[in-house]
């Protein structure tokens, strides 16, 4: 159950048409997906949320596409985010992840998950050694 309603006809708002038509353009698709939909409600918030995500996920940088796509999905398992989970999980099958790569993902996901609570639990002191400031 949402917790706003999304404006009825949100390109009625120019600036809210704007980020629509830069997400199409951007994404090289006419589909623009329910979050945008939702955001559109705010449209400060439509546009600043928009410039973020373009400028990490649909930006050039160290990162291949495909990885940033893995990454946000194990981001969103912690989380518990379904839609995130839903919406990346789509786009890096888009991008060429196998079924193989989705598999290990979640592999990875988990084990994460079950040592970082055990560490948590044990308290387990960082090892001089992993002190990037080489102070230890």
């Amino acid at each position: 159950m949402s917790t706003v309603v999304p404006p009825p006809d949100p390109e009625a708002d120019p600036r809210v048409k704007a980020v629509f038509d830069d997400i199409r353009a951007t994404r090289k698709s006419d589909f623009v997906n329910n979050m945008w939909l939702w955001l559109a409600y705010d449209a400060d918030l439509l546009e600043r949320t928009w410039a973020e995500v373009k400028a990490v996920m649909a930006t050039p940088s160290a990162l291949d596409p495909l990885v940033k796509e893995m990454l946000y999905i194990a981001v969103s398992v912690t989380n518990g985010c379904g839609y995130c989970i839903h919406s990346h999980t789509a786009s890096a099958k888009a991008k060429g992840m196998t079924a193989a790569e989705h598999a290990d993902l979640l592999r990875v996901i988990s084990l994460a998950a079950k040592t970082n609570q055990l560490a948590t639990a044990l308290q387990v002191p960082v090892d001089a050694a992993f002190d990037a400031t080489g102070e230890n």
